[in-house]
């Protein structure tokens, strides 16, 4: 039988809302939509796109991690940008991180994310050649 693996990244929306920053059943490990916001709730890479990406991309991987699970285990990206305008270079901080790896990938246009000083949300869905014991 496959256990529930529960990551948390120790910000206060988790337990108000009511999620986790990643989820691992099985081999499969699904991490939620994440932006620049630290533990402290503040934004980093203020008015700057790709600084943002680039946050939210690393703690994607510090998430995959505690789930047992590397950036080579993503096979799809969800980018949901607030201005096509930043794809270029939100598009480059994707690149840094899985260039080799090309897992599928969507980025689209969304109204607005929960701050209007938010540019970037990402999601992601890592699948593991290995299950959980």
């Amino acid at each position: 039988m496959n256990r529930r693996m529960n990551i948390s990244s120790g910000t206060i929306w988790e337990a108000q809302v009511g999620y986790s920053r990643a989820v691992r059943i099985g081999n499969i490990v699904e991490v939620s939509g994440t932006t620049a916001v630290n533990e402290q709730g503040q934004v980093i890479g203020d008015n700057d796109p790709y600084e943002q990406a680039r946050y939210a991309l690393a703690k994607i991987e510090r998430a995959l991690a505690e789930a047992g699970a590397t950036m080579h285990d993503v096979i799809r990206t969800r980018i949901y940008v607030t201005n096509m305008q930043f794809w270029e270079e939100i598009g480059r901080a994707h690149g840094e991180y899985f260039k080799e790896i090309r897992p599928a990938a969507t980025m689209v246009e969304v109204k607005a994310l929960i701050r209007p000083d938010l540019f970037v949300e990402i999601e992601a869905t890592a699948v593991l050649q290995r299950k959980m014991e």
